[in-house]
């Protein structure tokens, strides 16, 4: 759309907008009528290892929304010289997992425990026998769990819990109510009635019982709400917590809150069956929609989670991807002042990455470990960064640089060789976004040799989640009733553009090298934990 074209669709109110908090930036997104990307704004944050659990306090996760958008209605001013006052629809998404329990008052019983923490091994070990099915170990239930086994004296307390995107949707609306691929990660969802899965509740309220709490679990989850429902409207109160300055408008409209694995496959169109997604940055996820169940449950390494509307996902999620990758750019950034010149951070992350397309296809013998924190999906419950080599391996740049992203996707595939070897899963398409992909050709490359399929990025691929979550607030409003698959094929990607890569042998080989030295490599790993404090 054209400037002024824009400048009074804001103006009279129509804009939509989408928010998304992520592991390290709050993003806002605000689209035209043509779901396309029209101004941004972002906040810079980051967990905190407190007592042992990774967290965010609820004061910074407040000014983090209200500064991400502030910078929003700045670009909104910058580029169309007009104040953002009134939102059509809006939508707020998040990290999935984890632990926000509330008591009636509404207070914060214990500090938000993030989808970080490895610290629910126990209850994720029972709970997964008891339902015959896999809960991981990042799970809201596995949380709420695990602080009962704990005995930890707020649980008799809890009135309320909820993830990151639910808790900012109720401050705002005041509904206690969650996206179904969100909720899918606090409980399992039965896709046929759309909701959670009564018989898993009455095995947990059984389970409990003896503890005679006053709740019952189906009383303290948030209500479940597929993409397109109505999920309130933004009150008075709500439009004060967002816009301090006060200009903005309360009544808008709210889409379901959901996660950030919902908002990826919306932001590369993947709801239909046989689709998929990959998205990579401090953490990596790929989900691929099922046509069918699993034949078992593949404990800690495959989760099962919903489309936003619905449908069965299977996901295979690590904790760590760039994250590790980042403090090295701030390593070479130091560097470089440190002689006198500098580099646009930018391009230095540019231009690093390009560089490992020209690394030997096996990384020289080079052999990084990226766990900032626990992996679940290898087994362990801390990390320790790591960087080994032998005498004679080829130490160069190129090398080092492939290195870094080939461990970035080394848990990663772990999880993916069940689904396409154990369970033989048959995509069509499966496509990336995330920060991994902002060089497109780096990541598109290394991606495919990883996973040995062909990888593809549409040109919004940069935009990810606060973008996906935008169109889902857009589908709220523009719907007139079709599914959502189809909507987003004709309202939404008709005329995306769209780059494939699908690695050559030698780069695929390559990473079949790697990646059987660094499985062999994590008894180094699970060294490092235990004798490095």
């Amino acid at each position: 759309m054209a400037t002024e074209e824009i400048k009074k669709l804001i103006e009279s109110g129509n804009a939509i907008v989408g928010i998304e908090f992520g592991s390290t930036r709050i993003k806002a997104v605000l689209i035209d009528s043509n779901n396309a990307p029209a101004a941004q704004g972002s906040h810079t944050w980051e967990n905190s290892l407190i007592d042992g659990i990774w967290t965010y306090s609820q004061e910074e996760i407040i000014t983090g929304l209200q500064s991400a958008y502030a910078d929003l209605k700045r670009d909104v001013k910058e580029k169309y010289g007009i104040a953002l006052k009134k939102i059509r629809a809006l939508g707020f998404s998040a990290m999935m997992h984890g632990y926000l329990a509330f008591d009636k008052g509404g207070n914060l019983l214990v500090p938000f425990r993030t989808w970080r923490n490895t610290i629910t091994g126990a209850a994720s070990e029972k709970l997964s026998a008891l339902f015959g099915y896999p809960i991981p170990e990042r799970w809201s239930i596995s949380h709420l769990y695990q602080a009962i086994l704990n005995k930890e004296p707020h649980v008799k307390d809890v009135a309320f819990f909820t993830t990151l995107a639910g808790f900012i949707h109720w401050k705002l609306t005041g509904q206690k109510v969650l996206g179904i691929g969100d909720a899918s990660g606090m409980f399992p969802i039965d896709t046929a009635t759309k909701d959670y899965n009564k018989d898993f509740i009455a095995k947990f309220d059984s389970l409990i019982a003896d503890k005679k709490f006053s709740w019952k679990l189906e009383e303290i989850l948030p209500k479940v709400l597929l993409a397109g429902e109505d999920a309130g409207t933004l009150t008075a109160e709500g439009a004060k917590i967002l816009d301090p300055t006060g200009e903005l408008e309360a009544g808008t409209r709210l889409a379901p809150p959901e996660g950030d694995a919902g908002t990826g496959m919306i932001a590369t169109n993947a709801v239909a069956k046989r689709t998929g997604n990959v998205s990579a940055g401090t953490s990596v996820f790929a989900m691929v929609v099922l046509e069918k169940d699993l034949s078992k449950a593949y404990n800690g390494l495959i989760d099962l989670v919903t489309t936003p509307d619905g449908a069965l996902v299977a996901m295979a999620h690590a904790n760590n991807c760039m994250g590790e990758f980042d403090h090295w750019v701030n390593l070479f950034d130091e560097v470089i002042k440190a002689t006198g010149c500098s580099v646009d951070k930018g391009k230095l992350y540019g231009t690093l990455l390009k560089s490992a397309l020209t690394g030997d296809k096996d990384c020289g013998g080079l052999l990084p470990f990226n766990y900032l924190s626990g992996e679940s999906i290898t087994g362990l419950t801390e990390g320790r960064p790591l960087f080994v080599r032998t005498q004679h391996a080829n130490f160069t740049m190129a090398n080092f640089i492939r290195a870094q992203l080939f461990t970035a996707l080394g848990a990663l595939r772990t999880g993916m060789d069940i689904l396409f070897d154990k369970e033989n899963v048959k995509i069509d398409s499966l496509t990336g976004h995330g920060g991994f992909f902002k060089t497109a050709e780096t990541g598109l490359t290394i991606m495919s040799a990883a996973l040995h399929t062909p990888v593809s990025a549409l040109e919004t691929a940069g935009e990810g989640g606060p973008w996906g979550m935008a169109v889902l607030a857009s589908y709220l409003v523009n719907a007139n009733g079709k599914p959502l698959d189809v909507w987003l094929n004709e309202s939404v990607f008709a005329t995306s553009k769209k780059t494939t890569v699908e690695a050559k042998k030698e780069d695929v080989d390559g990473f079949n090298e790697f990646f059987a030295r660094y499985t062999k490599g994590l008894a180094i790993e699970k060294a490092a934990i235990e004798n490095i404090e």
